[in-house]
């Protein structure tokens, strides 16, 4: 029997930077595409594939992350004062219920895979997925929905994956992979920054993962790798062959918003994808396309 998907572990601890000296005080999942910050595209995210229980591991500085989902009485009240409906309406509905945020500390920066580890009690036995903010999807169906839809279907592991330039196989995770399936693909091997004369493939993880809980049996090794850091790759690589693995060419486009040009891109993706402002920023971007 497939369990459902109901939890979502966010790894927010990093420091950002990259975005000094605006992470300064503020953490990196607070800045903002448009008018929301990151970590609310990535809860509505999770979210709209069914996910109810999230379990952001934190570091020092990080309470805004928290105070961003908590209710805003005196803002609310402001707002109603003022007859700020819609203003007020747009808070209510991103509200999230009681308990349904808890949070860990990750005291020590070892990697994606130790800060996984530190939620191993909210995962329990649970399949969970994995949302790393910086990553930002821009599609007609939420990325984490297209990949609970195959772990409903599977039974199993599901990582989101993009297609990298081989010349750059060298800066990414690359999959090994056995039989395809439309825009599924099977998982038979996992390599950590090959060559690009060695790559098995051209294709890469993204920030977007459900995993079966028994990634934490490996995890819990403490191996070193790439870094000398505990790292996820590797331990999702010794479930393969165990339990199905599949990666999904998912439909839509990805933003790396740790980096500033990708941050910069998704600012404008997002904003010619509303409609009350889309023709606004196409007059804009006129001024500057020939800058």
């Amino acid at each position: 029997m497939i369990k459902p998907l109901r939890k979502a572990v966010l790894p927010v601890a990093g420091l950002g930077t990259r975005f000094l000296p605006a992470t300064k005080a503020m953490p990196k999942e607070m800045l903002t595409v448009v008018d929301m910050p990151l970590i609310q595209y990535a809860v509505d995210e999770a979210r709209a594939a069914g996910i109810e229980q999230f379990c952001m591991v934190t570091g020092r500085g990080k309470t805004a992350l928290i105070d961003h989902f908590d209710i805003a009485f005196e803002l609310e009240a402001t707002l109603a004062e003022r007859s700020k409906g819609e203003a007020l309406q747009l808070l209510r509905s991103e509200a999230m219920p009681p308990g349904s945020i808890s949070t860990v500390r990750q005291q020590v920066p070892l990697g994606l895979g130790h800060a996984i580890w530190c939620a191993r009690t909210f995962i329990g036995d649970d399949p969970f997925a994995i949302l790393l903010p910086d990553d930002l999807v821009l599609s007609q169906t939420p990325c984490m929905k297209q990949l609970a839809d195959v772990y409903h279907e599977t039974g199993g592991n599901v990582v989101a994956v993009t297609q990298v330039p081989r010349e750059q196989t060298n800066r990414y995770g690359i999959l090994k992979i056995g039989e395809t399936q439309g825009n599924r693909v099977e998982v038979t091997g996992l390599v950590e920054k090959p060559a690009p004369a060695e790559a098995p493939s051209d294709l890469s993880i993204i920030g977007r993962y459900v995993l079966l809980p028994e990634v934490i049996t490996y995890l819990s090794q403490m191996e070193r790798g790439a870094g000398n850091e505990v790292q996820l790759t590797d331990a999702m690589a010794k479930m393969i062959g165990h339990t199905p693995f599949h990666g999904l060419k998912f439909e839509g486009k990805r933003f790396d918003c740790g980096d500033k040009i990708g941050f910069l891109e998704a600012q404008i993706a997002f904003a010619l994808a509303r409609p009350e402002m889309a023709d606004a920023v196409r007059g804009f971007l006129k001024n500057y396309v020939n800058a």
